[in-house]
C-alpha cells in the first residue's frame, strides 16, 4: 500500500471507528455537545442561517480557534482545512503565495473582507494578497468552496473565503495587547535564535449608539534565506493598522465606517538562478469603506462599499511598479417571505483599473508600461437568490447573475443546490448536491503587458458539479465527504508563441478537476477532541502544477483543565510536481517534489481568566527536511512563546 492510500485510511478508519462507537453508545449524553449542525453560516446564501439547512461546502474558523493558534498566519491557518493548499506558507515569511483550492489557481479565489470583494488589479491574476491581513484583526473566516459567481461574480470559481473583522465590545473600553516571540530557522541551523517578532495592540468599546475600534500590528521575520542554496537571510516587515466606527441611528438604521492601511516589504533572491540576490518588494494597501443598512419588516437594504488601492514595487535586476485601483459596491435586500422562503436582489458595481512602471533595457528611468487609460474596465452585475426551506428537510438554495462588462458584455451565471437533510435517532443526515457555473475575466495585467499581454482573450468558464453526504451524531461527532468535479472552458495560460516568445492565450481544451474531501470531528471525551480531513485531487496534466493528489490534516485538542489548552497538529502533502526553469534549453521542465509529513504542538494557558493567557507552540516537531517550493527554503523546528493581556 503507498504512502498516501496508507494516510487516507487511517484518517478515515480512525474516525469511522469513533463514530460507529458513538452510534452504539448512546449512553455518552454528557459529551461536549458538537455545534456543527447549529452553527450559523453566511457567506452562501447572505443570510444567517444554520449550517442544517445549508447545502453549500462551507468550512467556518471561528475566534476560538484562532485565538487556540496564535503565531500562525492567515494563509496557515486556511491552508489546514480541506480540498486547499496556499503554497509558501511553510518557506521564508515573504515567499508569494499561489493558492491552490479543488486544483484551481490564485485567479480562481475570491477574497472577501465583511462580505465585500478585495482585489489587487494590479497583480498577473488579480488576486488578493493574503499576506496584507492581520490574523490578530480578524473574528472568523468562511470558506465557501464551489462556484460561486451568482452572488459574488468574477473569480469565484473554486473558493469564496470570507473574513470577518473583529467589531468593537460592548464594554466602554477595552484594551488587547498581544506579543509573540520566536525562532525562524531552517532544517540545518538549530541555535533558535529569536528572529520572529509579533505585536499588536487593539482598542475598542462602546459609548451609547456609537462604537470604535482600532488595531495596530507589526511583525518582524528574519534569519531564512529565501533560496535554499543562499546564505544571506531575507528579512519580512509588515505593519497593520486598522480604524472600524460605527453608529446606530434606531433599530431600523446603523452605519459603519472603517479605514485600513497594510503595508510590507520582503526581501528575495534570484528565482531563475536560486541564489542570493539583493532583491527587495515592498506593497501598500490603503482601503476605506461604508457599509449603511436599513432595517424594515422582515427585510433589510444594505450597501457595501469600498475604494482600495494597492502599490507594489519591486527592486531587482527588472525593476518595477504598480499601482491597482478599485471600487466595488454591492447593495442588496434581504427579505423573508416566511420562515420558509428568503431572497437577495441585488446589484453590484466595480470601477477597476491599473498602472505601471518599468526602466526599458538600455535606459535608466522609469517609463510608463501599462497606462490606465487603457487598462481599466467596469462591471455592472444584477443578481437574484432563492433559499427555500421546508418543514420536511428539503433546501433550495438556487439563483442567477447577469455579469455586464466594459470590454466583454453579457455573461450570465447560476447555480442549483438542493439537499436534504432527514432527522434519526442517533442524529441527523444531510444529503446534498449542487450545479453552478462561474466566470474568471482575464486581468488587466493579462490584458495590456506590454511584452505577454492579448487583448483577445476571453473570460474563462467553469462548471462544478458536487455531491455528498453530512452525518451528525448527537452531542459528539460530525462526517462530511464530498465529491466535486469542475471542468475549465477558454483556460488562460502562459504560452510558448514560438521564437523565445511567449503570450497570455486561451487554451482550446477543456480541462477536469475532480476529487473526494473528507472532514471528520470526534469528541472522544467531555476534554478531548479529534479533528480529521484528507483531499484527493485529480487534475489533468496541464493544471497539475505543486497540487498534491493527497492531502490530509489532523488535529488532537485537548483541554487539561478550565485554563490550559493543548492541541497536536499533523499534516501530510502528497508528491508534488513543480516547473523549474532550464538555463541550458531556456524552457521550464517538470521536476517532482517528494510528499511530507509535519508534526506541530501548541498550548496556551489563561493566568488570569479572561485577562491574561500565556502561549507557546513548537513546529515542525521531527524537523523535517522537504521542499514546499523547488530550490527555496523550508521551516525547521521552530519554536515561539507570548501572551495576550486584556485590560
Amino acid at each position: 500500500m503507498n504512502k498516501n492510500t496508507w494516510v487516507f485510511s487511517v484518517l478515515f478508519a480512525t474516525t469511522t471507528l469513533a463514530f460507529s462507537q458513538q452510534a452504539l453508545q448512546s449512553s455518552m449524553s454528557d459529551s461536549t455537545k458538537v455545534q456543527h449542525l447549529d452553527e450559523v453560516v453566511i457567506t452562501d446564501s447572505k443570510f444567517k442561517l444554520k449550517r442544517e439547512n445549508s447545502g453549500k461546502v462551507i468550512t467556518k474558523i471561528t475566534q476560538e480557534e484562532l485565538k487556540n493558534f496564535q503565531g500562525k498566519t492567515v494563509a496557515e491557518i486556511i491552508n489546514t482545512t480541506s480540498g486547499i493548499e496556499i503554497n509558501g506558507t511553510k518557506s521564508n515569511a515573504g515567499q508569494n503565495l499561489a493558492y491552490y483550492i479543488r486544483g484551481g489557481r490564485n485567479r480562481q479565489v475570491l477574497v472577501l473582507i465583511d462580505g465585500i470583494a478585495v482585489t489587487d488589479p494590479s497583480q498577473i491574476a488579480n488576486d488578493y494578497d493574503l499576506r496584507l491581513l492581520n490574523p490578530n484583526q480578524i473574528e472568523s473566516i468562511e470558506i465557501l468552496k464551489g462556484a460561486s459567481s451568482t452572488l459574488y461574480g468574477s473569480g469565484a470559481a473554486t473558493a469564496v473565503i470570507n473574513i470577518k473583522l473583529k467589531k468593537a465590545t460592548q464594554e466602554k473600553v477595552q484594551a488587547q495587547f498581544k506579543s509573540i516571540l520566536g525562532t525562524n530557522q531552517s532544517q540545518k541551523n538549530m541555535r533558535y535564535t529569536l528572529k520572529d517578532f509579533r505585536n499588536n495592540v487593539l482598542v475598542n468599546g462602546t459609548l451609547g449608539k456609537f462604537t470604535y475600534l482600532a488595531g495596530f500590528g507589526n511583525q518582524f521575520t528574519d534569519g531564512l534565506s529565501a533560496v535554499n542554496q543562499g546564505t544571506d537571510s531575507d528579512f519580512y516587515n509588515a505593519i497593520n493598522g486598522n480604524v472600524k466606527l460605527g453608529y446606530t441611528f434606531s433599530d431600523k438604521f446603523n452605519i459603519h465606517a472603517y479605514a485600513n492601511f497594510d503595508k510590507f516589504k520582503a526581501e528575495f533572491d534570484d528565482s531563475f538562478l536560486l541564489v542570493d540576490a539583493n532583491n527587495l518588494s515592498t506593497s501598500k494597501q490603503y482601503r476605506v469603506g461604508i457599509a449603511p443598512k436599513f432595517n424594515y419588516q422582515n427585510g433589510s437594504i444594505i450597501l457595501n462599499a469600498a475604494h482600495n488601492k494597492v502599490e507594489r514595487t519591486i527592486e531587482s535586476m527588472y525593476p518595477a511598479r504598480f499601482t491597482g485601483k478599485s471600487f466595488m459596491a454591492d447593495v442588496y435586500n434581504k427579505y423573508i417571505i416566511n420562515h420558509t422562503f428568503y431572497t437577495i436582489q441585488g446589484m453590484n458595481t466595480q470601477h477597476i483599473t491599473m498602472e505601471s512602471f518599468t526602466i526599458p533595457y538600455g535606459e535608466t528611468a522609469f517609463e510608463q508600461s501599462i497606462s490606465p487609460e487603457n487598462a481599466k474596465f467596469t462591471i455592472v452585475d444584477p443578481y437574484i437568490n432563492l433559499v427555500y426551506i421546508s418543514k420536511f428537510g428539503l433546501q433550495l438554495n438556487a439563483g442567477t447573475r447577469l455579469n455586464i462588462h466594459s470590454e466583454y458584455g453579457s455573461h450570465l451565471v447560476y447555480s442549483v443546490n438542493p439537499s436534504f437533510t432527514k432527522k434519526f435517532n442517533f442524529g441527523q443526515v444531510k444529503l446534498l448536491t449542487s450545479y453552478s457555473t462561474a466566470y474568471i475575466t482575464p486581468s488587466l495585467y493579462q490584458l495590456f503587458e506590454p511584452a505577454y499581454g492579448n487583448e483577445s482573450l476571453q473570460p474563462e468558464e467553469n462548471t462544478t458539479v458536487e455531491a455528498g453526504v453530512e452525518i451528525n451524531f448527537k452531542n459528539t461527532a460530525n462526517l462530511s465527504v464530498i465529491y466535486f468535479n469542475r471542468r475549465e472552458k477558454n483556460f488562460i495560460d502562459f504560452v510558448d508563441a514560438g521564437n523565445f516568445t511567449y503570450q497570455y492565450n486561451n487554451v482550446a481544451e477543456q480541462f477536469t478537476a475532480s476529487g473526494i474531501e473528507f472532514t471528520g470531528r470526534y469528541n472522544i471525551t467531555k476534554t478531548l477532541a479529534f479533528h480529521a480531513n484528507a483531499t484527493y485531487t485529480r487534475v489533468e496534466k496541464n493544471l497539475n502544477l505543486r497540487i498534491p493528489e493527497m492531502k490530509a490534516n489532523a488535529r488532537l485538542d485537548y483541554n487539561l483543565n478550565k485554563s490550559t489548552f493543548l492541541s497536536l497538529v499533523y499534516q501530510f502533502n502528497d508528491n508534488r510536481t513543480d516547473s523549474v526553469y532550464n538555463q541550458e534549453t531556456f524552457r521550464n521542465e517538470s521536476q517532482n517534489l517528494k510528499s511530507y509529513q509535519l508534526w506541530d504542538f501548541h498550548v496556551n494557558h489563561s493566568l488570569l481568566k479572561n485577562k491574561l493567557m500565556l502561549l507557546a507552540y513548537v513546529t515542525n516537531i521531527l524537523n523535517e527536511n522537504y521542499q514546499e517550493l523547488y530550490g527555496y527554503t523550508t521551516r525547521g523546528r521552530n519554536v515561539g512563546i507570548g501572551f495576550n493581556l486584556r485590560l
